[in-house]
Protein backbone atom coordinates (compact mmCIF):
# COMPACT_ATOMS: atom_id res chain seq x y z
CA UNK A 1 0.00 0.00 0.00
CA UNK A 2 1.67 3.51 -1.12
CA UNK A 3 0.93 6.43 1.14
CA UNK A 4 -1.64 7.78 -0.93
CA UNK A 5 -3.77 4.70 -0.41
CA UNK A 6 -3.81 5.02 3.32
CA UNK A 7 -6.57 6.49 4.99
CA UNK A 8 -5.29 9.89 6.34
CA UNK A 9 -4.91 10.16 10.34
CA UNK A 10 -8.26 11.90 12.05
CA UNK A 11 -7.72 15.68 12.84
CA UNK A 12 -9.73 15.15 15.99
CA UNK A 13 -8.18 13.92 19.15
CA UNK A 14 -8.78 10.55 20.62
CA UNK A 15 -10.89 12.64 23.77
CA UNK A 16 -12.91 13.86 21.06
CA UNK A 17 -13.67 11.06 19.17
CA UNK A 18 -15.09 9.20 22.29
CA UNK A 19 -17.08 12.14 23.07
CA UNK A 20 -18.76 12.32 20.04
CA UNK A 21 -18.56 8.79 20.62
CA UNK A 22 -21.00 9.03 23.70
CA UNK A 23 -23.09 12.11 22.65
CA UNK A 24 -24.40 9.88 19.40
CA UNK A 25 -25.35 6.99 21.95
CA UNK A 26 -27.37 9.75 23.88
CA UNK A 27 -28.90 11.70 21.46
CA UNK A 28 -29.79 8.77 19.58
CA UNK A 29 -31.76 7.69 22.51
CA UNK A 30 -32.24 9.99 26.18
CA UNK A 31 -32.34 13.29 23.38
CA UNK A 32 -33.71 11.89 20.35
CA UNK A 33 -37.17 9.93 21.92
CA UNK A 34 -37.70 12.79 24.56
CA UNK A 35 -41.01 14.06 24.21
CA UNK A 36 -41.35 17.12 22.33
CA UNK A 37 -42.07 19.25 25.60
CA UNK A 38 -39.25 18.39 27.46
CA UNK A 39 -36.91 21.58 26.76
CA UNK A 40 -35.10 21.09 30.06
CA UNK A 41 -33.97 17.39 30.08
CA UNK A 42 -32.54 18.22 26.35
CA UNK A 43 -30.50 21.36 27.91
CA UNK A 44 -28.89 18.86 30.29
CA UNK A 45 -27.96 16.13 28.04
CA UNK A 46 -26.72 18.70 26.15
CA UNK A 47 -25.29 20.50 29.05
CA UNK A 48 -23.61 17.47 30.05
CA UNK A 49 -21.65 17.59 27.07
CA UNK A 50 -20.36 21.14 27.52
CA UNK A 51 -23.13 22.90 25.53
CA UNK A 52 -23.72 26.73 26.78
CA UNK A 53 -26.78 27.13 27.18
CA UNK A 54 -29.86 29.58 28.51
CA UNK A 55 -32.21 27.89 30.26
CA UNK A 56 -35.04 29.25 27.61
CA UNK A 57 -33.40 27.94 24.71
CA UNK A 58 -35.52 25.34 22.70
CA UNK A 59 -34.25 22.64 21.23
CA UNK A 60 -36.32 20.15 19.55
CA UNK A 61 -35.65 15.90 19.66
CA UNK A 62 -34.91 15.66 16.64
CA UNK A 63 -32.51 18.52 16.13
CA UNK A 64 -28.87 16.89 15.17
CA UNK A 65 -26.15 18.58 17.03
CA UNK A 66 -22.55 17.15 16.13
CA UNK A 67 -20.19 18.46 19.09
CA UNK A 68 -22.19 20.32 22.16
CA UNK A 69 -19.42 20.91 23.58
CA UNK A 70 -19.09 24.15 20.51
CA UNK A 71 -22.74 24.92 20.76
CA UNK A 72 -23.89 28.08 22.49
CA UNK A 73 -27.87 29.34 22.60
CA UNK A 74 -29.23 32.30 23.91
CA UNK A 75 -32.37 33.02 25.97
CA UNK A 76 -35.46 31.58 23.43
CA UNK A 77 -32.93 30.94 20.85
CA UNK A 78 -34.56 27.89 18.95
CA UNK A 79 -33.59 24.37 17.13
CA UNK A 80 -36.01 22.88 15.24
CA UNK A 81 -36.63 19.37 14.69
CA UNK A 82 -34.41 18.44 11.80
CA UNK A 83 -32.04 20.87 11.77
CA UNK A 84 -28.40 19.76 11.54
CA UNK A 85 -26.40 21.68 13.49
CA UNK A 86 -22.56 20.60 12.32
CA UNK A 87 -21.00 22.52 14.72
CA UNK A 88 -17.06 21.30 14.41
CA UNK A 89 -16.75 25.04 15.42
CA UNK A 90 -18.16 27.29 17.45
CA UNK A 91 -22.07 28.03 16.64
CA UNK A 92 -23.56 31.03 18.76
CA UNK A 93 -27.18 31.16 17.99
CA UNK A 94 -28.57 34.85 19.66
CA UNK A 95 -31.24 35.57 21.55
CA UNK A 96 -34.65 34.68 20.37
CA UNK A 97 -32.80 33.66 16.89
CA UNK A 98 -34.92 30.65 15.08
CA UNK A 99 -33.09 27.93 13.06
CA UNK A 100 -36.09 26.28 11.40
CA UNK A 101 -36.78 22.86 10.36
CA UNK A 102 -34.14 20.85 7.73
CA UNK A 103 -31.90 24.09 8.03
CA UNK A 104 -27.44 22.27 8.04
CA UNK A 105 -25.37 24.81 9.91
CA UNK A 106 -22.46 23.27 8.21
CA UNK A 107 -19.30 24.82 10.51
CA UNK A 108 -16.43 23.07 8.58
CA UNK A 109 -15.22 22.85 4.90
CA UNK A 110 -12.04 21.71 3.57
CA UNK A 111 -8.95 23.18 1.79
CA UNK A 112 -9.35 22.28 -1.28
CA UNK A 113 -6.31 23.33 -2.65
CA UNK A 114 -4.35 20.76 -0.29
CA UNK A 115 -4.57 17.09 -1.46
CA UNK A 116 -5.00 16.04 1.49
CA UNK A 117 -7.88 17.82 1.61
CA UNK A 118 -7.86 18.69 5.51
CA UNK A 119 -10.65 19.60 7.74
CA UNK A 120 -10.80 23.34 8.13
CA UNK A 121 -13.29 24.11 10.76
CA UNK A 122 -14.77 27.51 10.95
CA UNK A 123 -17.18 29.59 13.47
CA UNK A 124 -21.01 30.27 12.88
CA UNK A 125 -22.65 32.97 14.11
CA UNK A 126 -26.73 33.75 14.03
CA UNK A 127 -27.51 37.37 15.15
CA UNK A 128 -29.94 38.10 17.84
CA UNK A 129 -34.04 37.82 16.50
CA UNK A 130 -32.23 36.33 13.20
CA UNK A 131 -34.93 33.26 11.22
CA UNK A 132 -33.31 31.12 9.02
CA UNK A 133 -36.03 29.47 7.56
CA UNK A 134 -36.76 26.22 6.58
CA UNK A 135 -33.87 24.35 4.32
CA UNK A 136 -31.58 26.79 4.78
CA UNK A 137 -27.96 25.77 4.10
CA UNK A 138 -25.66 28.13 6.46
CA UNK A 139 -21.91 27.76 5.24
CA UNK A 140 -18.51 27.73 7.27
CA UNK A 141 -17.48 31.17 8.87
CA UNK A 142 -20.62 32.91 8.25
CA UNK A 143 -22.43 35.51 10.32
CA UNK A 144 -25.72 36.15 9.90
CA UNK A 145 -27.01 40.17 11.24
CA UNK A 146 -28.82 40.68 14.03
CA UNK A 147 -33.19 40.65 12.86
CA UNK A 148 -31.95 39.22 9.37
CA UNK A 149 -34.75 36.80 7.90
CA UNK A 150 -33.21 34.07 5.51
CA UNK A 151 -35.59 33.05 2.62
CA UNK A 152 -36.36 28.94 2.71
CA UNK A 153 -34.21 27.40 0.86
CA UNK A 154 -31.66 29.81 0.73
CA UNK A 155 -27.61 29.52 0.87
CA UNK A 156 -25.03 31.57 3.06
CA UNK A 157 -21.90 31.59 1.91
CA UNK A 158 -20.55 34.98 3.38
CA UNK A 159 -22.08 37.56 6.12
CA UNK A 160 -25.22 39.00 5.77
CA UNK A 161 -25.66 42.38 7.26
CA UNK A 162 -28.54 43.26 9.95
CA UNK A 163 -32.23 43.63 9.64
CA UNK A 164 -32.30 42.44 5.85
CA UNK A 165 -34.69 39.60 4.20
CA UNK A 166 -32.09 37.95 2.01
CA UNK A 167 -33.19 35.10 -0.64
CA UNK A 168 -31.52 33.28 -3.16
CA UNK A 169 -28.40 30.75 -4.14
CA UNK A 170 -25.93 32.53 -3.11
CA UNK A 171 -27.93 34.62 -0.45
CA UNK A 172 -27.93 38.14 -1.21
CA UNK A 173 -30.43 40.93 0.64
CA UNK A 174 -33.58 41.99 -1.07
CA UNK A 175 -34.77 44.55 0.99
CA UNK A 176 -34.09 46.10 4.46
CA UNK A 177 -36.27 45.45 7.32
CA UNK A 178 -37.39 48.21 10.41
CA UNK A 179 -35.27 48.13 13.44
CA UNK A 180 -37.59 47.95 16.91
CA UNK A 181 -36.64 51.34 18.09
CA UNK A 182 -37.97 50.50 21.96
CA UNK A 183 -36.06 48.51 24.19
CA UNK A 184 -38.81 45.84 24.70
CA UNK A 185 -37.65 44.00 21.34
CA UNK A 186 -33.82 44.97 21.49
CA UNK A 187 -31.94 41.94 21.15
Amino acid sequence: MTDADRPLPSPHSFRHRAGRALWGVVQGTLFRWSPRPLFAWRRVLLSLFGAKLDPRARIYPRARVWAPWNLEMHAYATLADDVDCYCVERTVIGRRATVSQYAYLCGATHDFEDPDRPLVPMPITIGPRAWIAADVFVGPGVTIGEGTVVGARASVFKDLPEWTVCVGNPAAPIRDLPRPDNAEHAG
